[in-house]
């Protein structure tokens, strides 16, 4: 056994179980205790576990004990407590130390998609030309995206306990999402989709039905602090319960955290925490109902964008298609002229810009190098079939180059 595959297992061991001693994970995997001694030593140095007298305890099982018991189920408490902490010297350390480290709190859906001749009318029945189904979700697919634009990202979603569960375990295990806490409901299914795709007309018909992922709770927000403190960007969305991603928001903004905000799909809950955000991310249509300015061109685009910085908007980046990218970073406008793509999908095109934008923030570029990193990747990603299948970090430096 290779020594990532051992200290991985002790990880999920210590998961599973909580705490364990030397002696025992020595038994365990046929080493000494000196090799279980130096395992333990070095998941303790990434802060994945709390060494202890004789062996070693799992952080995040302990810290979400740790702050239920202090808060007394109170999320607010734990805020208070986490703005009164002294944090400069922490954050100019952050600075210092970029590791490129993205925590996106998000959805997780099964996608069950049809390609039909065209769309059926009420009460027909029609055999489908193709039926695929894979991962979708905004929240899994921005947590890819990101991941293959080169971030460390930790994605945190919540499933039900049925069939799709172990389908959404098994995809993030074998991504290149770096890891990932996956909640599962007692209650309610893992979301899913039905997609019809008319061959007629290029149109498609979607149906989502969230179940788990309006689900998530503070308790569970809270238990994610750790990953949240490490990080440089939390990502959120807005397809799952409003109360647990305003709750991210708030942790993050505690913890000196920047937070993005994809106001997708829209609601008018995106109103109400603008002064947590740090960066909102709105389509042409979500730019015109956040600010009642009907978005046609790049001159409303920039009425829109100054009403959303006047409703507490710090920094705001439209996306526009074709026409690229309008940024308004304090009084200054930028345009990203769109990158020439060949389109074959724009299914995840929002999603893949979202999640490079993450990426290339929380490496430390400025909000236009991200904004153009960004726009190259989505330009990228429209020219594959599938909202999850996103391109690599060389592929989009070979378009940046093109430019």
């Amino acid at each position: 056994m290779f020594l990532e595959q051992r200290r991985q297992q002790i990880l999920e061991h210590l998961d599973k179980y909580e705490s364990m001693t030397v002696e025992s994970l020595s038994a365990l995997f046929s080493v000494t205790r000196e090799t279980i001694r130096s395992d333990l030593n070095a998941l303790a140095a990434e802060k994945l576990v709390q060494r202890c007298h004789g062996g070693a305890m799992v952080i995040r099982r302990s810290l979400q004990s740790k702050l239920i018991t202090d808060t007394g189920d109170n999320f607010e408490v734990l805020l208070k407590r986490l703005q009164s902490q002294k944090r400069k010297q922490a954050g100019q350390q952050k600075g210092k130390n970029m590791k490129g480290k993205v925590c996106i709190l998000g959805s997780f859906n099964v996608d069950i998609v049809a390609k039909v001749e065209r769309f059926p009318k009420g009460g027909e029945s029609l055999l489908a030309l193709d039926s695929t189904l894979g991962p979708g979700g905004k929240g899994s697919n921005q947590a890819t995206a990101a991941s293959r634009a080169g971030a460390k990202v930790h994605f945190v979603s919540k499933v039900g306990k049925d069939q799709f569960s172990q389908f959404a375990y098994d995809h993030l295990s074998s991504s290149e999402i770096h890891s990932f806490t996956l909640y599962q409901s007692e209650t309610e299914p893992t979301g899913n989709a039905i997609i019809y795709v008319s061959q007629e007309k290029g149109e498609n018909m979607i149906a989502i039905y969230s179940g788990a992922n309006k689900t998530i709770s503070e308790d569970e927000v809270a238990a994610i602090a750790t990953e949240l403190e490490d990080s440089e960007v939390l990502l959120v969305q807005l397809e799952n319960n409003f109360a647990a991603t305003l709750s991210a928001m708030k942790l993050a903004k505690a913890l000196g955290v920047k937070v993005i905000l994809n106001p997708a799909p829209f609601s008018s809950h995106a109103l109400e925490c603008l002064e947590y955000v740090d960066v909102i991310t709105p389509n042409e249509t979500e730019a015109s109902q956040l600010s009642g300015i009907d978005v046609q061109d790049l001159a409303s685009a920039k009425e829109a964008a100054q009403r959303i910085v006047s409703q507490g908007a710090q920094r705001v980046i439209i996306t526009m298609g074709s026409r690229g990218a309008l940024i308004l970073d304090g009084t200054q406008f930028q345009h990203i002229p769109a990158f020439a793509a060949l389109s074959v999908d724009t299914t995840g095109a929002g999603d893949a810009f979202n999640g490079a934008l993450a990426a290339s923030i929380a490496k430390g570029q400025s909000l236009a190098q991200a904004a153009t990193y960004a726009s190259a990747f989505a330009s990228l990603s429209v020219e594959r079939e599938g909202a999850a299948n996103m391109p690599d970090n060389a592929q989009v430096i070979a378009r940046l180059a093109q430019r």
